[in-house]
């Protein structure tokens, strides 16, 4: 059995980049940028008007200074001529300064009657422009790799970028295994239970920006078994779930290792998820998650996250940590480490208290995952303690 970081350390191993392809700018939200890109363009690309109001020559700027106004300037359209001495041009947010002109008196700092302005007797000093080249200049880069996020696809698209360099999405292989399992809307036997585990991953993997799988249910027979395990050997990364165990119908590992799995560990000292197994199976990463619903979602975010994240070409890292005050008493924790399901409140941070593997209302319930160090002493209230966010 190993450590959590001896587990991640192994997976780094196992976790490589896909390869790049290119995507229209559309489709590039969520997805992981493979390499740098150069602005097309200077944004702006001329000085700009910040405000609506007038432009003028900033030597001309009194109280009481009195200008004929020559023209109009508007966004997308710019004024033609030059603005000469005592005359100003009416302009508009976004509007091109016109030639002459290095100063934008603001409309409520102005009297206007007919084609004359007078100026206010408090204009100020701003001059109510953007320059040329404020927001960034041609050639200036954005730096890979990265999680495209709103901001950053906005960004693009001002730089005049329509095909984004990306790393390709993980394709996932998602196998349940068990007799005692079917899919949602049908009717269970007596014996049997509705299979969660696969669409709470599911999701988590598409937040993540992985394409997930759900392949058929793998009986407990080692054949039912090896043909989904055949079924998902064009995937990326193939995640069973269930039957990782050392019981009579955990099949997993052995008829993996018959196919030819090289296994790279077997259980990990945590809680919830000691049964989880990795390796590669045909060249493919393939992660054998346990099958309690609360310790498959677990390990989907302390291992599968930074595997999937690698795959994308970022950084293999821990599941990010904070720190908070803890709101109530907790004992010694046992030899494992801990991932007790906890909600943050005004206090800090609670959590249940009932930590069973099996309850996925508590997880749903649950905001934070309080991290416990093997052999954490005895908590009290108000002490510092480490978190997972989820």
């Amino acid at each position: 059995m190993i450590s959590v970081a001896e587990a991640l350390d192994a997976l780094s191993e196992l976790a490589r980049p896909l390869e790049t392809e290119t995507v229209p700018l559309r489709a590039a939200a969520g997805r992981v940028l493979a390499r740098d890109v150069a602005a097309t363009r200077t944004q702006p690309p001329f000085a700009a008007s910040s405000m609506d109001g007038y432009a003028l020559r900033r030597v001309e700027v009194e109280p009481d200074a009195m200008f004929r106004v020559i023209g109009e300037a508007a966004a997308g359209h710019s004024f033609e001529g030059t603005v000469g001495p005592g005359q100003c041009t009416r302009i508009f947010t976004g509007a091109p300064m016109p030639e002459g002109t290095d100063f934008v008196v603001i409309q409520e700092d102005v009297t206007r009657r007919g084609d004359l302005i007078t100026l206010g007797r408090d204009v100020g000093s701003k001059d109510n422009i953007r320059p040329a080249g404020g927001d960034f200049s041609t050639g200036d880069t954005m730096s890979a790799p990265r999680r495209l996020g709103p901001a950053d696809v906005a960004l693009l698209a001002a730089m005049n970028i329509a095909g984004v360099p990306v790393f390709r999405a993980p394709s996932v292989a998602l196998i349940a295994t068990g007799d005692e399992l079917v899919m949602p809307g049908e009717a269970p036997g007596p014996d049997q239970i509705i299979a969660s585990n696969t669409f709470g991953l599911a999701a988590q993997l598409e937040a993540l920006g992985a394409r997930p799988r759900m392949m058929p249910i793998a009986r407990d027979t080692e054949s039912a078994l090896q043909t989904v395990l055949r079924l998902a050997a064009d995937a990326d990364l193939i995640i069973t779930i269930g039957g990782a165990s050392v019981g009579d119908h955990d099949l997993v590992a052995g008829v993996a290792a018959d196919m030819g799995m090289e296994q790279s560990f077997y259980k990990v000292a945590m809680r919830p998820g000691k049964p989880l197994m990795a390796g590669r199976l045909g060249g493919v990463p393939m992660i054998g998650l346990p099958g309690n619903p609360v310790s498959a979602l677990v390990c989907g975010t302390v291992f599968v996250a930074p595997v999937v994240a690698a795959m994308q070409g970022l950084p293999l890292r821990p599941a990010r940590r904070l720190t908070t005050s803890l709101a109530c008493d907790v004992p010694e924790n046992g030899p494992r480490e801990h991932y007790m399901r906890a909600r943050l409140g005004p206090d800090g941070l609670e959590p249940f208290g009932s930590q069973d593997s099996s309850l996925l209302t508590v997880l749903a319930g649950a905001d934070a995952l309080l991290v416990r160090a093997p052999g954490d002493p005895a908590r009290k209230s108000g002490d510092t303690v480490e978190y997972i966010p989820l």
